[in-house]
């Protein structure tokens, strides 16, 4: 079977719900063997997810997860704001997050979500070189606590009750394979 035999076409897009964060949208898309279906996908901005490096740690944020119901163990990252460049975002967020800023920024990959039931994808950078100023800029509603952590702790922990997020899991992955650790 060729790729295009595989290919799905949009052919309506319906607004069900939207909030802050995300909009819920229904979608109707006929299949390569003119079958029409209707599936739910949601519309977010795009995030950045930045791996702050310290030597032998990696500099991470803990905070509270509505979802999980827990606190979380992860890299700082954000929404990547409207007309802002992915790299200025990850910059933003970690100097937010953190307090620090990053002398240079890696780029590691581009990735979505989920794309079964997302658009939008997560842009992830490796800082280096940080400037530790130590002095938090978070949104009102965050409440976030930074902390060093060894590099082979999170390698060894990551996917457990502490790190569940999946999308660090990820970032782990990529900063791994770029940096052969």
């Amino acid at each position: 079977m060729s790729d295009k035999e595989l290919i799905w076409n949009e052919t309506e897009r319906k607004e069900l719900y939207k909030t802050p964060v995300f909009t819920v949208t229904e979608r109707t898309s006929i299949g390569p063997d003119g079958q029409t279906g209707k599936f739910i996908v949601n519309e977010c901005r795009d995030w950045g997810i930045v791996i702050p490096v310290i030597k032998d740690q990696f500099l991470m944020v803990k905070q509270w997860r509505h979802g999980e119901k827990k606190l979380s163990l992860e890299f700082p990252g954000g929404v990547i704001e409207k007309d802002e460049l992915p790299e200025d975002g990850a910059r933003r967020e970690l100097l937010e997050e953190t307090g620090a800023s990053a002398g240079k920024l890696t780029f590691l990959g581009k990735i979505n979500p989920n794309p079964a039931l997302f658009c939008n994808h997560v842009y992830i950078y490796c800082a280096e070189d940080l400037a530790l100023k130590g002095e938090q800029h978070l949104d009102e509603d965050e409440f976030v606590q930074y902390l060093k952590i060894e590099k082979k702790e999170v390698f060894a922990k990551i996917g457990t009750p502490d790190y569940p997020h999946a999308l660090m899991a990820s970032a782990v992955a990529l900063y791994r394979a770029h940096y052969n650790e």
